[in-house]
C-alpha cells in the first residue's frame, strides 16, 4: 500500500475508534503481511524483532535504520491495507527524518519507545514528549504515532502511575495512542481511563484474548514478535522432520 496521505492515515485513525479493539496482527516481510491481510485483518504492524531477526540482526537498534526501513516498504508495497511501522527508539534519527522515512516507506503511523537496549533506563518524560511533538509536528498529521511507555517494563517504583503521568504527557504531546508494554490486564481500565487516548495492549500466549482485552479498555491489541516466534517454531519443526526422513 503506498502512501495514500491524509487518506490513509484517517482511515487507520478510524480503526482505533470502533467499538471492538482494532487487532494488529505483528509482521515481518511481504509473505507474513499478505497472509494476516488475505485472513482480513484491516491493518497490520511491523515487529522491530521480527524483522530484525528475518534481517539477521538481533532486537534492540542493532538494525540499520536503512534495512529497517526498506523492510517496512517491501511490506507496504506488498498488501492494500494500513501498516503501522515498529521503529523503536528511532534508530538516533532527527524527528524530521523520523517523519520522512515512514512516509517515503507508505507507513499510516509507527511506534516510538521510551527506553531502549544502550540507555535502559526510562527517557526523561518531559524530553521524550517533545521529542514524540516534533515528530508530529514533522508528519504534519500525516502519521499516527503510537508512544511505547516501558514503566511496566523497566521496573519503576509504581508503573502504573507513572504510565498515566507519561501517557497524558504524551498524549498532550500529538501521540494519538500509547502502549504500556506489559501492563497487567486490571490495570487498562484505569490507564484508558485516566490517559484519554488509545490504549494499545500486548497479546501473548497465556494473556487474555483481543476481545477480552478489549473489554477492559484497549482500543488496539498487538503482539509483539511472538507470531514471529510461533512461525519460527513451525519451520524448524518442518526442518527436523525433513532432516529425519
Amino acid at each position: 500500500m503506498t502512501d495514500g496521505g491524509r487518506g490513509a492515515v484517517d482511515a487507520f485513525r478510524a480503526l482505533q475508534h470502533r467499538d471492538a479493539p482494532l487487532v494488529l496482527p505483528n509482521v515481518w516481510d511481504a509473505v507474513s503481511a499478505r497472509a494476516f491481510a488475505g485472513a482480513g485483518f484491516p491493518a497490520l504492524a511491523t515487529s522491530s524483532s521480527a524483522v530484525a531477526a528475518t534481517l539477521g540482526y538481533a532486537d534492540g537498534e542493532d538494525t540499520p535504520p536503512g534495512e529497517m526501513f526498506a523492510a517496512v516498504a517491501r511490506i507496504v508495497r506488498a498488501v492494500d491495507v494500513p501498516v503501522t511501522a515498529d521503529i523503536e527508539r528511532g534508530y538516533g534519527l532527527a524527528p524530521e527524518e523520523i517523519a520522512e522515512r515512514l512516509l517515503e516507506a507508505g507507513a499510516v503511523g509507527c511506534n516510538l519507545e521510551d527506553s531502549g537496549p544502550a540507555d535502559p533506563e526510562l527517557a526523561d518524560p518531559g524530553r521524550q514528549a517533545e521529542r514524540l511533538a516534533a515528530v508530529c509536528a514533522a508528519a504534519d498529521g500525516r502519521l499516527l504515532v503510537n508512544a511505547r511507555i516501558d514503566t511496566y517494563l523497566r521496573g519503576a517504583d509504581d508503573p502504573l502511575a507513572a504510565a498515566v503521568e507519561r501517557g497524558r504527557l504524551y498524549a498532550a504531546a500529538g501521540a494519538e495512542c500509547v502502549y504500556p508494554i506489559t501492563a497487567p490486564p486490571d490495570h487498562l481500565p484505569v490507564l484508558a481511563a485516566e490517559i484519554g487516548v488509545p490504549v494499545n495492549a500486548l497479546c501473548h500466549p497465556g494473556a487474555p484474548s483481543p476481545a477480552e482485552l478489549g473489554a477492559l479498555g484497549a482500543a488496539r491489541v498487538t503482539f509483539g514478535g511472538s507470531l514471529h516466534a510461533r512461525a519460527s517454531a513451525a519451520v524448524a519443526d518442518l526442518a527436523a522432520g525433513l532432516r529425519a526422513g
